[in-house]
């Protein structure tokens, strides 16, 4: 369900007064005189909507409760970050430039500022401006930069020569006019950021830095910031954050923290490119990645308590657990003689690419079979592993979690809620995982990746609820498993047909930092199990055709086309019995989380 900003909850609160008073008065003496205060009424509620109501942005986000002391080691949570030559700090007090109350989320707006004067260090310069929607806590940074000692010629940065104005806005929700400044860098340099300001003066040159193309690369959109309507699609000016476009373990590109203003009608043009670059680290060095004891300090700190639904019937387990109840390795061409695995997976081949010649399957007493399905929810564990990202300026903790059997799935069309489809959605072996990502400068956890099958969400940390000091509370939606971080059904396929995910808060939970191994991390011997590359399940096919005919025929008459519109929505996945290949293998282990 979608959710009711502040401003449409207090348009829909005026509509119901309007339509109670209408009702009580219409006919009676008192409705004209009852209208006029109605009308009063309205003035008072809509000045206070555009200049009394606090909006979520009024207030600076904190997590719960205060960090702990990291351990010591390496330049991890020091404040700083060294590119080679060029350092970096994040700034998060800022000076409002600019603000309106429409458009953009929720239609509540978005807020424009710079890096307060105050918070940058001496010998820092700016580099950008930040905006954020005002639907949500302000909660977000900006990098400033200085070059050290080994810029000897000091020329790493550089003043621009002078601006472009790039786009003035004016919402009548607004206090003046908006005016964004693009900086012209001199030869051999780039402009990362924008200058905004509340006059049509030009800003000083020694407002901003550019930065000398060597540190620099392309960069791309990230989400939707803000436009002059209340959905992306409406056209006209809007605003977007930008990330690298290379991105992942190895690559050394990192987002400023700034954004872009486009006009629909110049982005639609193939030839645009956006403006701005990235920063790019020049040297190799891992220092601000957080070494093993901080990681653990890290996981304890923000590990999520993820709550199964009540009517969950496959629970995770850990890999021991599973190995050591009978699950089996099958190869090609001896099916009939299956192999126990050891409890470490010692006896699994190693490497090698996913041929299909190696598979793993549930035991083969049936009995057992239905007994492992379920999982085993006290042995089931965390399996840590650690990446720098964005050139070593934050850390991505993934918390990968197995699961025997991934069950079948349910359906919605239209006005009936449940229909169980069968086998489709059924598979032996479930990866899935979180993915905390954790500022380097300072330790914060800034936001949270939550998969959900081969895909998955972002979450800004602004926006999760926490139990027990600075641990999210995370949901594994029934059967198929997917991480969500509240109470919801969320239907894959879109509108009102689709699959059901549900979640929903039950006494069966799991505490992600209670019990964790890291399985791969710089100098960890990884397990294993970690280098099996073949599948984790069998592939069964079965019927397609008959098993959704035989769903079909519980289907009323009326709403036969809905059903058939939801068949070809169904992603490829859901068809079939095919188990998954280990975290490992994933894009999402060594590539950033799509």
């Amino acid at each position: 369900m979608r959710s009711i900003g502040l401003v449409d909850a207090s348009k829909m609160l005026i509509n119901h007064l309007f339509l109670i008073l209408i009702t009580a008065y219409i006919g009676s003496a008192k409705a004209k005189f009852s209208i006029i205060i109605f009308c009063q009424l309205l003035l008072v509620m809509g000045n206070s909507l555009k200049t009394g109501s606090p909006l979520p942005i009024s207030t600076t986000f904190k997590l719960p409760s205060p960090l702990p002391a990291w351990p010591e080691g390496g330049d991890f949570a020091t404040g700083v970050v060294d590119l080679g030559g060029l350092q970096v700090r994040k700034i998060t007090t800022f000076q409002k430039i600019w603000e309106t109350q429409e458009g953009g989320p929720e239609n509540v707006g978005v807020t424009c500022f710079e890096p307060s004067a105050i918070s940058i260090p001496d010998g820092y310069s700016m580099l950008g401006s930040y905006a954020q929607p005002n639907n949500q806590p302000l909660f977000g940074w900006i990098l400033v930069g200085k070059t050290d000692a080994s810029d000897q010629s000091g020329d790493i940065l550089k003043q621009p020569t002078g601006y472009t104005l790039l786009s003035t806005l004016q919402a009548s929700s607004s206090k003046g006019s908006a005016y964004f400044w693009l900086p012209t860098p001199p030869d051999g340099y780039k402009a990362v950021g924008l200058v905004l300001t509340a006059s049509p003066e030009k800003p000083s040159d020694d407002k901003i830095r550019c930065v000398r193309s060597d540190f620099t690369d392309e960069l791309e959109r990230d989400r939707w910031i803000w436009g002059q309507g209340a959905v992306e699609s409406a056209g006209g000016m809007s605003l977007y954050g930008l990330r690298p476009k290379n991105r992942g373990t190895k690559a050394q590109q990192l987002s400023v923290g700034t954004f872009v203003i486009e006009n629909s009608t110049t982005t639609s043009d193939g030839n645009y490119t956006i403006p701005l670059s990235c920063l790019k680290k020049k040297n190799s060095s891992l220092s601000a990645v957080p070494n093993i004891s901080q990681i653990e300090a890290l996981v304890k700190t923000y590990s999520p308590y993820i709550y199964f639904h009540p009517k969950e019937t496959y629970f995770p387990s850990s890999v021991n657990w599973y190995f050591s109840n009978g699950a089996l390795l099958y190869k090609t061409g001896e099916e009939s003689n299956p192999i126990p695995i050891e409890p470490n997976g010692s006896n699994l081949p190693q490497g090698g690419s996913n041929d299909g010649s190696y598979w793993l399957d549930l035991p083969v007493n049936q009995q057992e079979k239905e007994r492992v399905k379920k999982g085993d929810l006290q042995s089931a564990e965390g399996y840590i592993h650690v990446k720098p990202v964005l050139g070593a300026t934050f850390t991505d903790i993934q918390i990968w979690l197995f699961y025997p059997f991934n069950g079948p799935a349910t359906a919605k069309l239209g006005i009936i809620e449940h229909i169980p489809l069968g086998k489709i959605g059924e598979h032996v072996g479930d990866w899935e995982h979180v993915t905390l990502r954790i500022s380097n400068f300072d330790g914060i956890l800034y936001k949270v990746y939550l998969g959900q099958h081969s895909t998955g969400t972002w979450v800004d940390s602004c926006l999760l609820k926490f139990r027990e000091g600075n641990k999210f509370v995370g949901y594994s939606a029934r059967n198929g498993h997917g991480s969500y971080y509240k109470e919801e059904v969320v239907l894959q396929g879109g509108g009102s047909i689709g699959i059901r995910n549900d979640t929903e808060k039950s006494d069966m939970v799991m505490d992600t930092g209670a019990k964790f191994t890291v399985v791969a991390a710089d100098g960890v011997v990884e397990p294993p199990w970690l280098n099996y590359t073949r599948k984790w399940g069998p592939k069964i096919e079965y019927d397609r055709v008959n098993e959704l005919e035989r769903v079909e025929r519980l289907v009323p008459t009326n709403l036969k086309s809905s059903f058939q519109s939801l068949v070809n929505a169904l992603p490829n996945e859901v068809y079939g019995e095919d188990g998954p290949t280990g975290p490992k293998i994933k894009n999402f282990w060594d590539g950033d989380e799509r």
